[in-house]
Parts: structure tokens; sequence; C-alpha cells
């Protein structure tokens, strides 16, 4: 089956044969007809297998009519994680639409934001941004969504693994209610489904793989080595292998610097990605890597989903990830468009945990090699297959089910307050309270103070020693300074 056979209009065939595609993936044999049909739409596939062209191509053929573009206002929103994965897509967009009279733009953080504004000043017909970006320019009021007809969450279970939830459901809350509404994920995680419930409308749900599964056309398997010289056989590996052009994940941004310095040290070409790098140098590094300008390119998880280079032949996993779900995205990067591709795991022992993690996972226990010359002294323990079960997804409450317990919530607290008004202060509050005057309960001004030792009152000489000690320091001068005649002034003898 090819493009033509999807109904798609002559511009796009155009710009689908330029780009050299002639047979459409499984998820764009699903995806577009449903797309195009104005169907709400639920996907998930495996990264490399076109999801981005599955939405981008319907997406544009139906913004070829409508109403005329307002000024600073958006027909069709697409939301990304990260700043890489949203100039990808919004790359994509322009290669796809290069023959319509449409246009687009790309937002996101790290850069100024005046040029931004600028480009929407006309209005966009397809705006492609990450969330906090997004919020910054319509609380600015530089984005109008009144003319908006389709939302896209690519990504979705990135954007909530990085703690974007909250932001989605402000974006949310700033669309109308009635749009076209599109998620597309490598993977269907049990949040991802919770998140669909009030935001989709009876979706076409399309899963053309099973979940959480790694592409069949990479191959992948593991080095044994202890943790510490994961840098020598890394830059052996290389070496003799021959590797011309690698995609190497760290743990962490330190990690991602350290590697990156051994590296160089050792005469290899290397570049470094990752959140602590301003956008400038991000896309420098990442354009320097596919134009083959350097031989490594080494990032943390910011870049698992923002990278598409074709013919990647190489992604190492210098640590394994601490999320099992990471390890689809990263070895996503490898393998795509039908290529052929290699995903290399340095695991030492201290990872067993994440490794069995990552196999339970995808349901297969990796193959472990070890280099000659770099056999661990401590090895790694056999793992173990677990079975993943699936989170049970919390029930959407009903509008009357809310409702009733916003009510009993509000009775509650009434009731409370009302019993603490008749009971006054609790014996525990009352002791809290004495401790931050002091520790002791003070007296009440003129009761008698007891004797600690005989109990008796001693309100006298404790009040005459208040008294005495009380007086300010002037009184207290003036009452010792003698008189003339070298009496006290105070003296009540004295001839007045």
């Amino acid at each position: 089956m090819s493009f033509s056979s999807l109904c798609l209009c002559e511009p796009l065939l155009r710009a689908i044969d330029e780009l050299g595609y002639d047979t459409p993936t499984p998820i764009q044999l699903q995806a577009i007809p449903a797309v195009l049909a104005g169907r709400d739409v639920l996907a998930a596939a495996q990264t490399g297998t076109g999801k981005t062209a599955g939405f981008t191509l319907p997406l544009l053929q139906r913004l070829t009519t409508g109403p005329r573009l307002k000024g600073n206002h958006v027909r069709a929103l697409v939301l990304t994680p990260t700043r890489e994965l949203a100039v990808q897509v919004a790359d994509s967009v322009a290669a796809y639409g290069r023959f319509l009279p449409l246009k687009s733009a790309v937002a996101y953080g790290g850069v100024k934001i005046n040029p931004q504004m600028m480009k929407l000043r006309g209005g966009v017909d397809v705006l492609v941004a990450t969330p906090g970006r997004l919020i910054d320019l319509y609380r600015q009021n530089a984005l109008r969504f009144d003319q908006l007809e389709t939302l896209v969450l690519d990504e979705a279970d990135r954007m909530l693994d990085l703690g974007f939830s909250y932001e989605i459901g402000k974006i949310l809350a700033m669309l109308p209610q009635k749009r076209q509404n599109l998620l597309f994920s490598a993977t269907f995680s049990d949040e991802i489904r919770s998140l669909t419930n009030g935001l989709l409308n009876q979706p076409v749900q399309i899963e053309v793989s099973p979940r959480n599964t790694t592409a069949k056309s990479v191959k992948q398997w593991v080095y044994e080595v202890d943790k510490g010289r994961k840098p020598e056989l890394l830059s052996h590996l290389i070496r003799s292998q021959g590797w011309q052009q690698l995609l190497v994940f760290t743990r962490t941004k330190k990690g991602a610097d350290s590697l990156a310095k051994q590296l160089e040290r050792d005469g290899i070409s290397t570049a470094v990605i990752h959140g602590d790098k301003s956008q400038r140098e991000r896309s420098r590094a990442l354009g320097c890597f596919k134009g083959n300008r350097v031989r490594v390119l080494v990032a943390t998880d910011v870049a698992a989903r923002g990278i598409d280079i074709t013919e990647l032949p190489h992604v190492v996993n210098f640590d394994l990830p601490k999320v099992a779900e990471d390890y689809i995205h990263r070895i996503g990067r490898t393998g795509r468009a039908g290529y052929e591709g290699q995903g290399i795991s340095l695991v030492s022992a201290d990872e067993v945990k994440l490794l069995s993690a990552v196999e339970s996972l995808i349901g297969q226990l990796l193959p472990r090699e070890m280099e000659q010359g770099f056999e661990p002294l401590h090895g790694v323990p056999a793992s173990i297959l677990r079975t993943v079960r699936p989170k049970k997804p919390k029930k959407a409450k009903t509008p009357k089910q809310e409702l009733d317990q916003k009510l009993e919530r509000s009775d509650n607290q009434s009731d409370k307050r009302g019993e603490e008004r008749r009971q006054g202060l609790s014996e525990g509050q009352r002791s809290a309270g004495d401790q931050k005057r002091g520790g002791k309960a003070k007296p009440r001004r003129g009761a008698p103070l007891l004797d600690s030792g005989s109990g008796k009152s001693s309100t006298t000489e404790c009040g005459k020693q208040r008294r005495d000690g009380n007086a300010s320091p002037s009184k207290r001068r003036s009452a010792a300074k003698p008189g003339r005649n070298g009496a006290r002034k105070n003296n009540p003898g004295r001839r007045r």
C-alpha cells in the first residue's frame, strides 16, 4: 500500500516523494485515516516507526481548509517534553508542508522569548512547543487559542516523567473544550491511560507492537566490566571495533562531562549534551554529531527523544538508566526507518538490579560478553525475569461524586471548628503553648506565688523584690544620690 491510497493531497504526496518515502509504516496506516476523519487518537509505537509523520501528514491536510488565521492565534498545537524533540518535530512539519500555504513555528526555553513572540504576531497554523515556554508566551498575551482545532501530545509519558503534569493541566485549561486530541507515545504506561480518561473522547486506540518492547532491528547485548574501567573499555571498543558514530548515554551530567574529557584525552573527538548546556551549545553539539564532525556524542536522558539520525549505527549505555522505560527510548535512537542498529550496555556488579528491571520490562535476558583484558573482578550476578504487573488505573470520578466529596469535607471542617470553640484548647495545645513561652506557665498578675520549699504564699517578699528590681535605672541612681546636707533625697526626716 502506498501513501496515495491514504487520500492525502497532492502537495503532501510530492513532499513525501522528495523525502524518499514510498511505503507507509503500520502506525501511519492506522493513524492517518483516523486523524483525517477527525477522531481522537491514542497511539503507541516503538521509537523510529514513523509516529511523527503519522500525525503530521493528516494534520497538515486538515489545516488546508478552514477560517482565515488571526493575529497571535494558533490552529494546531503540538506539545513535546524536550527542546530537541520540539526542533525535530518542527523540522518534520516544515519538510512535509513545504508545498502548502501554511505557517509553522517552534517555541522552547533556554533562548530569548522576543523573537518567538514576533513570529507569533501574525498567527501560525502549527505551533510546536515545550510546556514551560508555552505558558510563558500565553501569560505575555503572545498567544490566543480561540481558533485552536487540534492538540497533539507527543511523548506524553516522558512529559509525566519529567514532572510536567501540573503544566499540562494548566495548558488544558487554556484551550477550548471543542477540539481534536491526539496522543502519540513510544510506550503505553498506566499513567497515560489515566490521563486519557478526561482528555480523549472515544479515541481510536492504536498499538502496533506489544507494550514496552524494543525494535527487532536493534541487536542488544551487555559487556560485564568493573565500574572503574568503563571509560577505558569504551575507548578500547571504539578503536578495536572501528565505531565511527555512536551515541553514549550516562546517568548524570557530571558523568557525561567526565567521560567526554576522558575520550578526548584518548584522541576520540567527542561532544556533550545535557540539561546544563545552553540551547546554543546543545544545538552546536548535535549539529557536529549529525554532520560527522565528531565521533561520539555523550548525552543524558534529556536527549533520548530528541535525536533523530536515520542511520545511527550504535547506542551505548555507559550507565543503565534508573527508570527502566528510558532504556527503550535510548535504544530507539538506532535501528530507525528499517535500518539495522546495535545497542550495547556496559554493566558493573552494582547495576544488577537496574539490569534485572530492564530485562523484566522488555521480557528477555540480554546476552552477556566479556572483553579480553577487561574481565571484571566482581562479576555481575545472574538476573531473573520478573513479571511486571501493570498498576490498575484509578477510576475517574463523576462530577456528582466530586461535589459530594467536597460537601462532606466542608461539613467535617465546620464540625471540627465548632467543637474546638466549645471545648477550647486541648491539654496538648496548652502544654505546647507553655513550652513556646519558656517551658512554664506564666502566673496571672496579682496571683500569689507559692514557695517551692514550704508551699506558703510569698506575695509580699516577691512583690517587694519585684518593685525594687523593676525600678528604672534613673530612679535607682536618683535614690542613691545624696542631698546637699549629706542626707538622701528620699529621707523622710529632711526639712521641706
